[in-house]
């Protein structure tokens, strides 16, 4: 749990820029840091009186570094420590009318670490779709680490994200993800590729789906009657309405969405056994294509896949990538669609 300020926030900090003041000496801004992080995270989950051996354990420092430590939580941020005789311990005053909390908030340096990777990921996936509110939290998160000086150099240029064959993501994007987290319907106008068709519908949004660098709507569809997944960048247009949206359970969502081969939904009903080659199976076998697919090792090197699927469009072009490395066994129907491509292709270069 992180924690935030109370009223007397702006007590606190300048205690806290004394204390870090009054110990530079000592030891870095970032242990000192840690260590308060971690002496209060003890103290507030305990029961009972926390030893002073086991604070030294914890904290791995030494006594004269844990007694410094409350010390300093006492006399910099009125942190309200008591010693208990009869335990041998510390504790925070049971008769306080609030539980204690750090002022601001506070993160260790993994965790604030692990923020800034996150911010990065995130702006990566799509640029300039959340920047304008991404970009304060990158600058605070940064801000705290230069003051514990736990900088070594800048993490944004530590994790690199390659994108492929990703499309914007529209101008409604916002609008969408506004009314899905609000639970309210939206009218749409969309554009679908499939048929060249611009069609209009009120649909109650479920999830956003990032998949292979591209987002999706899953939504009931009032007017089909059912769910049906929309490519957010071909929504034209999205109005929100006031009419709260109709809601479909995790589980109806997966069993219609998640059951099948990629992006397309639907119950699966079929099952493609594909077969690599040695070489390539080295890296298929450690692959998840569905969550429900089998595979196994033959006795030649050799490996097979099994994968439930309704739709083969998808299929079709994952299985096409690995040209020669990968024959289709079954079903015979999914063999012959991907063998007349395979000839279409070739005749490409005849």
């Amino acid at each position: 749990m992180r924690h935030t300020a109370d009223g007397n926030t702006a007590g606190k900090k300048r205690g806290l820029h004394a204390m870090l003041v009054s110990n530079k000496e000592h030891r870095s801004p970032l242990n000192l840091f840690d260590r308060i992080y971690q002496l209060h995270t003890l103290l507030a989950s305990a029961r009972r009186p926390v030893p002073l051996r086991r604070l030294m354990e914890e904290m791995e420092c030494s006594r004269a570094t844990a007694k410094r430590t409350i010390r300093d939580m006492r006399l910099h941020l009125g942190a309200p420590i008591e010693y208990d005789r009869d335990y041998n311990g510390y504790h925070y005053d049971p008769r306080a009318e609030h539980p204690y909390e750090l002022p601001g908030l506070w993160f260790n340096g993994s965790e604030l670490y692990a923020l800034l990777a996150t911010q990065k990921l995130l702006s990566d996936v799509q640029p300039g779709l959340l920047e304008a509110h991404l970009e304060p939290l990158r600058q605070r998160i940064e801000t705290l680490l230069e003051t514990r000086h736990a900088t070594g150099g800048n993490v944004a240029e530590r994790i690199r994200i390659l994108r492929m064959a990703a499309r914007p993501p529209g101008r409604q994007f916002g609008t969408i993800a506004g009314a899905l987290l609000q639970r309210r319907r939206i009218a749409i106008r969309y554009h679908a590729r499939s048929d060249d068709q611009t069609t209009e519908r009120v649909v109650s949004p479920q999830r956003l789906i990032h998949y292979r660098d591209n987002w999706h709507l899953e939504a009931w569809c009032h007017e089909r009657g059912g769910p049906r997944n929309f490519s957010v960048e071909r929504i034209v247009e999205a109005h929100p309405m006031d009419e709260p949206a109709q809601e479909m359970s995790e589980e109806a969502l997966d069993q219609h969405f998640a059951t099948a081969y990629g992006i397309f939904a639907g119950h699966p009903r079929h099952r493609a056994v594909l077969r690599f080659t040695p070489e390539r199976a080295r890296w298929v076998a450690e692959e998840q294509w569905h969550p429900k697919q089998e595979g196994r090792h033959l006795k030649d090197g050799s490996y097979e896949l099994r994968i439930p699927y309704a739709d083969p469009r998808e299929l079709i072009m994952d299985i096409l990538k690995y040209g020669p490395d990968v024959e289709v066994l079954a079903p015979a129907s999914l063999r012959r669609q991907v063998a007349e491509r395979l000839r279409a292709a070739i005749a490409q270069y005849e």
